[in-house]
């Protein structure tokens, strides 16, 4: 379980894909290797992932032939910027809200355009995902806890803005995103129970 607060950023300094094997990425980070243990859960960029070895100043990771098309892990290379956020333990704060980790669909860049000393950026989301989206609701775009400032549908489909202040541009991937690019997309975790709920047999 995670909160969609980012604690580190990190960078991809390794990527080994082999036909028929799970793609093995190093990480490089300010995380101290002594503290994470093989097997410890971590998202990256809003994807949990197993921690499978450790070096100085980096860990691996592997993803599967599913998280990569899912995802957008399928488009790391050497250098690609990672948002991290290590597993939420007992008695840590609770800062953003419920993130278990596991991406629901990609969120596309529909439009970057100032607010005051904030950025507001305007995302794209599929059809199947756009019912779980309300105002002032929570998302978690490549693992950054969010919270929804409007909600827009109509001709052109489905798009949702977000306000993005100056720190969390210095301290994530977002202050790199532009026009186009994709996100990794996790729905509030009650929006989906409830819409389960509401489903009609």
């Amino acid at each position: 379980m995670f909160t969609g607060i980012v604690t580190a950023l990190g960078e991809v300094r390794r990527v080994v894909r082999a036909p028929g094997r799970e793609t093995r990425f190093e990480i490089a980070s300010g995380y101290d290797p002594a503290t994470i243990a093989i097997g410890a859960s971590i998202a990256h960029n809003g994807v949990c992932l197993t921690v499978v070895e450790t070096g100085p100043g980096w860990h691996a990771v592997e993803a599967s032939a599913e998280t990569l098309g899912c995802t957008t892990l399928g488009g790391w290379q050497e250098g690609s910027p990672v948002n991290l956020e290590r597993a939420l333990r007992l008695g840590d704060e609770m800062g953003g809200h419920q993130v278990s980790g596991h991406v629901d669909g990609l969120a596309r860049v529909a439009a970057i355009r100032p607010d005051g000393e904030s950025k507001r950026f305007v995302f794209a989301v599929p059809d199947t995902l756009a019912r779980f989206i309300a105002p002032k609701g929570s998302v978690a775009l490549d693992g950054v806890s969010l919270t929804v400032n409007e909600v827009e549908d109509d001709a052109e489909g489905h798009r949702f803005g977000v306000n993005i202040i100056p720190h969390t541009q210095a301290v994530t991937t977002f202050g790199r995103y532009r026009p186009g690019d994709a996100v990794n997309l996790e729905i509030d975790m009650l929006a989906r129970y409830v819409a389960r709920l509401l489903q009609k047999d």
